[in-house]
């Protein structure tokens, strides 16, 4: 066999190539923004000599700071084509975290859409690395700012030369890199190669994974800060799939209009947004019919979401689970035809897992002497992983590398149970998981049964101290607008009764007006920990003994 090179320069030549027609569509700053990928390629090649004229070498890193559009996806090819390692920022970060990836990564410049430009003016004096701060708008000007000479974009695409020739890479250099959202302890950054890059595309799009094909209409509103948008801008690109960015600041509204304008077959998010979406579907204010299937991930699914979407919408929503060290995605929860027969109910319970284990990867669970778990859907263990595209080791930390990838798996810290046919459904985090009395209660499933009472919007479970239980169960609950004030503690109580056993009744319910959420849309349990970290039951006997 050929040594060929699996570079990202293949999946970008390709859809110039062959579908040099295509659109690219972006909600842009003032209006739809539309482009062919033969636009797309030669704007890519000019953002190259961009980067040459910088000055910027192999192996160095650039930085995005911007939303979902067309011009971040520009960067997704231009850096790591060109040689140089795309670094995507999370823009939701605090200004110190900030100030530490891009120190820590070493950035040489930061491209950063108009709006954003404020977060680096904070911060201006203290990344020495950045030489060059390009401003990303549909406009040639750009807006006030106190940063030293900051550049546009578009005017330097307009004075760039059209052509590029794009250096033969190693399969084995790095392409790009993500830091993971820590709630503890500094970021830590993952660095992708092109291979893994290049095969986790592969898997991505087969059938029995997240099934993308040239016909489709793919929106992802998953940041494209965030574990690469789940690859799917790689993936689409190498496809010649069109694709739609949601642009800046996208509430519910604008996802659901972009769907119905654009024709969205392929959509992509975290379970929260598919939740704040819902009524505007399910009133009749917009039409998902284009849509064949949503991919959600980031946590887990509520049971009553994937039934809502079904039933109500005609809409399936395929459960998915990733992690920035896995590039991301690992497990897709598709049901095998040996199941076609299986009742309603027994379905939905498995498209509530988080899956099969995707082609190309191996995993294991384990307990805390490494013995594997039996798959019986009911022991818990930690999920180890490896495989083509699951990182190595941190960017730089060889300390907190040693505990996470021990004996060449990666230790996910995700506590999960599977089942006889392969599928895996996580129990927890190993922080969030409460121990009463001896007994493992996992707040994810407890979670999402509160979420299925008609009355609730959303629902955390974090434990609070017990002089006798140790910890015990306290729900945080959200509730729709119209039930606010009708509905209360023994409302929830007498639905979880029967569906829970006993013990995971919650001692507490909080009736809250909002959840905190972490960058990247999921809930925010640490801040709830801090929130409620006074509070002791005033029942010594617990109402789950």
């Amino acid at each position: 066999m050929m040594a060929f090179d699996l570079t990202l320069r293949t999946a970008l030549e390709r859809a110039a190539k062959l579908f040099p027609h295509k659109e690219i569509i972006s909600r842009d700053y003032s209006g739809t923004f539309r482009y062919t990928y033969a636009d797309f390629y030669q704007r890519t090649q000019k953002l190259a000599n961009v980067l040459q004229n910088f000055g910027i070498q192999k192996g160095e890193r650039v930085a995005t700071l911007a939303w979902n559009h067309h011009r971040h996806l520009e960067l997704y090819f231009a850096i790591p084509c060109s040689g140089a390692v795309l670094h995507t920022l999370n823009l939701r970060l605090a200004p110190e975290q900030l100030v530490y990836i891009i120190n820590h990564a070493e950035d040489q410049a930061i491209f950063v859409d108009k709006d954003l430009v404020p977060l680096l003016e904070v911060i201006k004096e203290r990344i020495p690395t950045v030489k060059h701060i390009v401003v990303m708008s549909d406009t040639l000007d750009i807006p006030g700012t106190s940063l030293a000479n900051p550049l546009s974009y578009e005017v330097l695409l307009a004075k760039a030369k059209e052509t590029f020739s794009f250096p033969d890479l190693s399969e084995w250099d790095s392409a790009a890199m993500c830091y993971t959202t820590a709630t503890t302890g500094d970021p830590k950054g993952v660095v992708y190669t092109h291979r893994g890059l290049m095969l986790h595309s592969y898997a991505a799009v087969l059938p029995d994974a997240i099934n993308i094909g040239e016909t489709d209409r793919v929106m992802p509103f998953v940041p494209m800060f965030h574990a690469n948008a789940w690859g799917l801008p790689f993936a689409c690109t190498w496809l010649g799939a069109t694709q739609i960015f949601p642009g800046e600041r996208p509430q519910a509204e604008d996802i659901c209009r972009l769907i119905q304008e654009h024709k969205v077959t392929l959509a992509a998010g975290v379970p929260t947004i598919w939740m704040a979406t819902y009524p505007l579907w399910e009133n009749g204010k917009y039409d998902p019919s284009s849509l064949r299937e949503i991919v959600s991930g980031g946590s887990a699914a509520p049971k009553s979401l994937l039934k809502n979407y079904m039933e109500k919408l005609g809409v399936s929503i395929l459960h998915a689970y990733g992690m920035t060290e896995t590039t991301p995605v690992v497990l897709v929860s598709r049901l095998k035809s040996t199941m076609k027969d299986w009742t309603d109910e027994e379905k939905y319970s498995v498209a509530a897992k988080q899956g099969l284990l995707v082609p190309g990867l191996e995993m294991k669970i384990v307990v805390e002497d490494g013995k594997e778990v039996p798959w019986d859907g009911k022991t818990m263990g930690e999920l180890l992983l490896r495989g083509p595209w699951i990182a190595k080791e941190y960017y730089k930390e060889p300390v907190r590398s040693t505990a996470a990838f021990a004996d060449g798996w990666l230790h996910t810290g995700d506590i999960v149970t599977v089942d006889a046919e392969g599928y895996v459904s996580i129990a927890d985090r190993s922080k969030d998981l409460i121990k009463s009395g001896g007994e493992w209660i996992s707040s994810i499933d407890l979670e999402n049964t509160i979420m299925s009472h008609p009355a609730v919007a959303e629902a955390a479970v974090i434990a609070m101290y017990h002089p006798k239980w140790i910890e015990r169960p306290l729900a945080c609950v959200v509730l729709k607008k119209e039930y606010v004030g009708k509905v209360g503690t023994g409302d929830i109580l007498d639905y979880l009764t029967g569906k829970v056993p006993k013990l995971w009744l919650p001692d507490r319910v909080e009736f809250l007006d909002v959840l905190p959420k972490t960058s990247v849309g999921k809930f925010y349990k640490q801040a709830l920990r801090k929130q409620f970290a006074g509070l002791m039951v005033a029942n010594s006997e617990g109402s789950g003994a």
